[in-house]
């Protein structure tokens, strides 16, 4: 019986190990401002949800990811208010929740993306050199910070899109100095700048926070001649990183084909990393961009994004190296009473509160990953059942509340005792 118990625990260990190699969740950054705004979110059937962070693991997200502004009081744009103390606050409660935490490091005080990676106004007088000894001395004390509130991030994005680079300047002497903006990584000196950048980022990673793994992100999905010269140069340069992240929105990066093309290049040139879809999106009802219209397949309706989720899942689980999505801004809701802009590939009605049918997608990029169907025990397929990590059962009426913080099996899935 003991040797069956330990049997048992190392299956469900095994089962829970391959579940915590792809991670799905979304970019809820704004989350806490919708709440203290008092906007109400509600499950399918329509009734308010108390916890939200709980509701989106019990619908199977096991991950999220929040971004951090050096200093967004220097931004009118109220979506820009992702501050340290913001982070660490709302960082805690996504650990606490049981869910993995994605820190996305913005180094700028406003959106950094391709078109914009301006310097915090902070920094803009420090030389390079400066620089350089800046952002290491940043992200050290935001991680050291972060860890000392209990918001210790699992992976780190040292930059967000930054496949031009990143702390080019100020907008206005960019504006005021064309011929000479630093942000196209060529010449050579560029590369050498923003590479020392991208290294002294992460050494404070790698010290502050061994265990976390870092993600290079870049949003040239259609392009992957550039995605591969961005990354061969990474590994050139013995660019210390863990992830590949991409963005993929098809009104920006165009249809699933691109992306495959991109996912197929990459993982043909064997860097070794995992790559992670960090961002995307699809419209529920209006375009998100210009760039490329998909309507045709996917209309702009709740069931053509749900359509294109259940693709893109589809697509993304035939690749191995592919071990985690995220969508952004899904907790967009309430816009009529809640003025943090709107954003038309949300995954929530701003009507009536509900997840549209997209969200529940989701969940099926793990797969059944928990399952622990393969012990061919009656016992362990009753759904009441609830067994300890070693195997051992611990209760028969299908709740943890009296039983000590934890993970535990229920049934065929693991739950976390609060």
């Amino acid at each position: 019986m003991k040797w069956r118990g330990f049997c048992l625990g190392i299956l469900l260990t095994c089962s829970i190990s391959l579940q915590a190699q792809k991670y799905v969740g979304g970019d809820i950054s704004m989350l806490p401002k919708y709440e203290e705004a008092g906007v109400v979110y509600r499950d399918a059937a329509g009734n308010a949800v108390s916890d939200v962070l709980a509701f989106f693991k019990q619908e199977g997200l096991n991950a999220m990811r929040v971004r951090l502004f050096v200093d967004p009081s220097k931004d009118k744009d109220k979506a820009v208010c992702q501050d340290l103390e913001y982070v660490k606050q709302f960082g805690k409660r996504i650990k606490d929740a049981g869910m993995q935490l994605m820190l996305d490091f913005h180094y700028s005080d406003t959106w950094a993306d391709p078109a914009k990676q301006w310097t915090p106004d902070a920094w803009k007088a420090l030389s390079n050199e400066e620089l350089y000894v800046k952002i290491y001395e940043y992200t050290k004390e935001c991680l050291r910070q972060m860890k000392e509130a209990g918001a210790t991030p699992d992976m780190i994005q040292t930059g967000n899109e930054i496949s031009f680079g990143m702390l080019w300047g100020t907008e206005a002497e960019a504006k005021n100095n064309q011929a000479n903006r630093c942000y196209i990584n060529s010449p050579e000196a560029n590369w050498t700048r923003f590479i020392t950048l991208l290294k002294q980022a992460g050494k404070a990673c790698r010290e502050e926070c061994p265990q976390a793994r870092i993600i290079l992100h870049s949003e040239q999905t259609p392009k992957p001649s550039v995605l591969t010269d961005f990354f061969d140069r990474m590994k050139n340069a013995a660019v210390d990183y863990d992830i590949i992240g991409l963005s993929y929105y098809p009104d920006y990066h165009g249809d699933m084909k691109s992306l495959e093309t991109a996912l197929n290049t990459i993982e043909g040139k064997q860097y070794g990393k995992e790559i992670m879809i960090v961002e995307a999106g699809y419209s529920y009802a209006w375009p998100i961009g210009n760039s490329f219209d998909y309507t045709k397949t996917y209309p702009y309706t709740e069931e053509g994004q749900r359509q294109f989720t259940a693709d893109l899942i589809t697509l993304l689980n035939k690749h191995e190296s592919v071990k985690g999505l995220f969508w952004w801004w899904p907790e967009d809701n309430g816009n009529k009473n809640v003025t943090y802009g709107w954003w038309n590939a949300a995954l929530y009605n701003h009507e009536t509160g509900k997840p549209y049918a997209a969200f529940y997608e989701l969940k099926n990029f793990l797969g059944d990953n928990t399952s622990v169907s393969m012990i061919e025990t009656p016992a362990i397929a009753a759904l009441n059942n609830v067994y300890s990590m070693e195997g051992m059962l611990v209760s028969n009426n299908g709740s943890t509340a009296s039983l000590p913080k934890g993970m535990y099996i229920i049934g065929k899935r693991k739950t976390i005792s609060h």
